[in-house]
């Protein structure tokens, strides 16, 4: 189960009860597929282009906006394996980390794509699901593949395609 914290720190794109539900069930859909038995807690933040840049310029320290952020707050070994540590649990669930989603860019990057804002804001929450589930796409080709196929098969079962 998922107990998911969120807030809408922006005011350009109209958030819905239902898309943010659909967006629990997306997280909830990638733990399931990933063979993730545990509760989990997630924080979701959606934002503007504007707030995503200041934390894409002051965590990474890329000077634009981007898509999405995920802020992993697991260690993973070498094969990535999330370590989880008893101490760590938080009222039976594992606090698995932070997701920031600009709104901006899921509505313009749905209209570049040509499918719905649903589909591209659930793209971006099973990629960054991932991410708090220790895949990296940045780590080579064959990394990039795997997350990707992923990405598109936990979607596809979810009857959100393009």
């Amino acid at each position: 189960m998922v107990n998911l914290f969120w807030e809408n720190e922006q005011d350009k794109v109209e958030i819905s009860d239902k898309l943010i539900e659909t967006l629990k069930i997306c997280m909830e859909k990638t733990l399931e597929y990933e063979s993730f038995e545990d509760d989990v807690e997630i924080s979701l933040t959606v934002t503007d282009n504007e707030g995503i840049h200041e934390q894409n310029l002051a965590i990474r320290g890329i000077d634009r906006p981007t898509d999405v952020l995920s802020f992993p707050l697991l260690e993973c070994e070498e094969d990535g394996t999330l370590i989880i540590y008893e101490e760590d649990i938080v009222d039976g669930a594992i606090p698995l980390g932070d997701i920031m989603i600009s709104a901006e860019k899921a509505v313009s990057q749905a209209k570049e794509f040509g499918h719905s804002e649903q589909r591209e804001f659930a793209f971006l929450t099973v990629h960054s699901m991932l991410h708090l589930l220790g895949y990296d796409h940045e780590k080579g080709e064959a990394e990039e593949k795997e997350m990707f196929e992923k990405q598109e098969e936990i979607l596809s079962l979810l009857g959100i395609t393009r």
